[in-house]
């Protein structure tokens, strides 16, 4: 269960979080012999040196670059270890300031990537080609600074493959539009990138672990990202606007104690054998709906009923896994003032 949070300013970096983050815990939690978990978004060498120096242990991400140093070992067969089914790890050869370098390669994630890679890289070519096409049939000349603007914003929207576009646009003579433009792929840096597909590495100060179990300490930051996604999502705790602190705190409070009663659903969910999706149990509950019935009696006065839809067979199993018994009448008003009743029989 979740148990607390903290509230940074919207510009401050990740990495320059962590130390108070872990300051916080330990002095609401004690000194224990934890290991911190982190992704490459939070790692900085100040942090990491702060964190050792402190006897702390760590397993975090590291950039893609990191990568390039061991681009020899990424694509050799040997000394692999599967850790699950498309998923295997090695350590690299050397170590970093001490600390294991453990290489992660998934062929889920190779996919993936490699089918982002060509979709961005068509995007470009294929934005490239019509521009090219409106410089060719320009009736006046085009200024060169527009072109490059609009080249900009195309290699803006395909970041992941800008990189391997080498882009020459220059102004000609001779030309109708005045702009010559043309274009290559890098295919070194290409292969370099293809090679990494799926590919990740990870940086641990724990040196009694096996590499396999370095990754699987590692993978648990899942449940982190789908604790964001739940609050984003699910919970709508952005984007929202607010003018005044108070009510950022005050809204963020809220989403974190729904958070709560979500992780709370979900684990009753999980016990009863009905999976992990509480979204899908608040769906088909929400279905079940309580109608009241309003008759007159011959004092003038109205009596009101509160009767429970009989739920679906979906819901009738929900309710027996998780161990609800669905009352058939609910408590209300057994004699209502007509004078505060419009309708002499309805259902509401």
């Amino acid at each position: 269960m979740p148990l607390g949070y903290e509230v940074f300013p919207g510009n401050l970096h990740d990495s320059k979080t962590v130390k108070t983050a872990i300051e916080s815990i330990e002095a609401s939690y004690g000194k224990s012999d934890r290991v911190w978990i982190m992704d490459r978004g939070m790692v900085s060498a100040d942090t990491l040196s702060w964190m050792r120096a402190g006897g702390r242990r760590y397993v975090v991400g590291l950039p893609k670059s990191e990568l390039k140093k061991h681009s020899d070992l990424l694509n050799t067969t040997k000394s692999w270890t599967s850790v699950r089914e498309g998923v295997k790890v090695r350590y690299a050869k050397e170590k970093t300031e001490g600390d294991l370098i453990v290489l992660c390669r998934s062929e889920e994630r190779r996919q993936k990537e490699a089918a982002m890679h060509t979709l961005f890289s068509e995007h470009i070519e294929e934005a490239l080609k019509r521009l090219k096409g409106r410089c060719d049939k320009a009736v006046k000349p085009v200024s060169l600074a527009q072109i490059q603007r609009q080249i900009g914003r195309i290699l803006e929207r395909n970041q992941r493959s800008a990189r391997f576009f080498q882009i020459d646009c220059e102004a000609a003579d001779g030309q109708t539009s005045g702009i010559r433009l043309g274009w290559r792929r890098d295919e070194a840096a290409q292969l370099l990138q293809e090679q990494s597909h799926g590919c990740y590495a990870l940086r641990s100060n724990v040196e009694k672990w096996t590499e396999a179990e370095i990754w699987k300490t590692y993978i648990q930051l899942t449940q982190v990202e789908e604790a964001f996604r739940v609050h984003k999502s699910e919970l709508g705790i952005r984007p929202v606007w607010h003018h005044r602190e108070d009510r950022v705190q005050a809204h963020i409070l809220i989403c974190f104690l729904a958070y709560v009663l979500w992780k709370f659903l979900e684990q009753w969910q999980s016990r009863a054998g009905l999976g992990n999706a509480p979204r899908t149990i608040l769906d088909e509950m929400g279905q079940i709906q309580s109608g009241d019935i309003v008759l007159p009696i011959t004092t003038g006065e109205r009596i009101k009923l509160r009767s429970v839809v009989s739920p679906e067979n979906a819901q009738k199993f929900i309710i027996q896994r998780l161990g609800i018994e669905l009352p058939r009448r609910m408590k209300a008003r057994a004699v209502l003032d007509a004078a505060n009743v419009v309708p002499t029989f309805g259902f509401f």
